[in-house]
């Protein structure tokens, strides 16, 4: 489970609402867990085991005061729909809460 905040390409994108938050040790530790992500993707496709980073979105959580605007059950739907996608779904990817490709 990664973050908006972990992606370099986010949070340096003044368009963003990443680019505004400065969560040190949450960002670079998520930034951490997209390159590990990579490395294990790479490391376990030729066993067909498929490794992706998925954002779940603004969900209320302790961090953010429960202030997000979805439930934690909304923003698990996302992880959900990569642990179960088939043999010929992604790998190494980043996604975010619909589905579409994060940049890294």
């Amino acid at each position: 489970m990664s973050s908006g905040l972990g992606s370099l390409g986010l949070i340096t994108d003044p368009s963003s609402a990443y680019s505004t938050v400065n969560l040190m040790a949450y960002s670079s530790s998520k930034t951490a867990l997209n390159a590990v992500t990579v490395a294990f993707a790479k490391e376990l496709d030729p066993l067909g085991i498929k490794v992706n980073a998925v954002e779940p979105g603004n969900v209320a959580t302790d961090l953010n005061g429960n202030s997000g605007v979805l439930a934690p059950a909304e923003g698990a739907a996302s992880a959900i729909r990569l642990a179960t996608i088939g043999e010929d779904g992604p790998t190494a990817g980043f996604f975010g809460v619909d589905a579409s490709v994060q940049p890294w």
